[in-house]
């Protein structure tokens, strides 16, 4: 597994890329991609491997969301910093509310801090940019995936993504 700070192809290509400011995020697993779009927010869980990369961002970072085997499906701006589930916030019916009481949603199901703190599911804040269904995910060779759930890749190929995805979606 690599650094995700590093997060790369290979090593030659650490040594000659710069980081575009752009963030990499991998939102699998048994999440449900229609929730992260309706309520705001991207999340990681089930181990520390995939919740502590979300402490790399913070408000007004940019990410790219890929749904690993189905291709990218959204970019936007971070507006919280990771949070346990049990304390993350949404607008539901004209009301602030947490997102665990929204007993219909699936991601409400988490693991919480409170429960295993190691395991537990921890989400961040999204102001999206643009979403797409995930039948409408952009996957394409050559597009850069990651193992990791937040990275910041210098390589060729994360690049040559956020420009085509921003092609793509009419993103300046």
């Amino acid at each position: 597994m690599r650094d995700p700070a590093e997060a790369d192809v290979a090593p030659e290509s650490r040594a000659r890329g710069e980081w575009n400011q752009e963030y990499y995020v991998s939102y699998g697993g048994n999440r449900d991609w229609e929730e992260a779009r309706k309520y705001g927010f991207i999340g990681g869980g089930g181990g520390r491997f995939y919740s502590q990369t979300l402490q790399m961002l913070s408000p007004g970072d940019r990410v790219w969301v890929n749904i690993p085997g189905t291709g990218y499906v959204g970019v936007g701006t971070v507006r919280s910093r990771s949070v346990p589930l049990e304390e993350f916030v949404v607008e539901e019916a004209g009301r602030t509310t947490k997102i665990i009481d929204l007993s219909h949603l699936h991601i409400a199901e988490g693991t919480k801090s409170t429960d295993d703190p190691e395991k537990a599911e921890y989400l961040v804040g999204i102001d999206w940019i643009k979403t797409v269904p995930e039948a409408k995910a952009i996957r394409e060779r050559g597009l850069f995936g990651n193992q990791n759930t937040v990275a910041r890749p210098r390589a060729d190929s994360w690049r040559h993504t956020v420009e085509r995805l921003k092609q793509v979606w009419g993103i300046q």
